[in-house]
């Protein structure tokens, strides 16, 4: 299945929004791909607020969010791998939600093995009274 991050990012910046807060977003910078102005990346993430009256041009694709916006005065286009969206919240309150990481570890492999041992066709589900 297709990534779920890009629906979730798309309602949860929308739920922000509804309640009259700031949706900011936490990027992991040093994801390939990720164009971000580096003087504002601090320890590797970067934080931006994705209020509609901050940005222009906001687009939320299944692979990127792309956007554009003013910092200290100068336009810069921002480019955002989906994989590199750590986490969206309120700057009003913290709600919001942090996304797992998607790439696969050791023991993500190490199920994704294990399961399929499972014979195509057996059943996944127990009966449980």
């Amino acid at each position: 299945m297709t990534s779920n991050r890009p629906y979730l990012l798309r309602a949860l910046c929308d739920w922000i929004l509804d309640n009259a807060m700031t949706p900011h977003l936490m990027v992991d910078a040093t994801q390939e791909g990720v164009d971000v102005p580096d003087h504002y990346i601090d320890n590797g993430k970067i934080v931006l607020n994705i209020h509609p009256d901050a940005v222009q041009d906001f687009n939320i694709s299944s692979d990127h969010v792309i956007f554009n916006a003013r910092f200290n005065g100068k336009s810069s286009h921002i480019v955002i791998p989906m994989n590199a969206v750590m986490a969206v919240y309120s700057r009003e309150n913290g709600k919001g939600m942090i996304f797992p990481d998607e790439t696969p570890g050791d023991e993500q492999i190490k199920k994704e093995k294990d399961n399929k041992k499972v014979k195509p066709g057996a059943p996944h589900l127990k009966i449980i009274k």
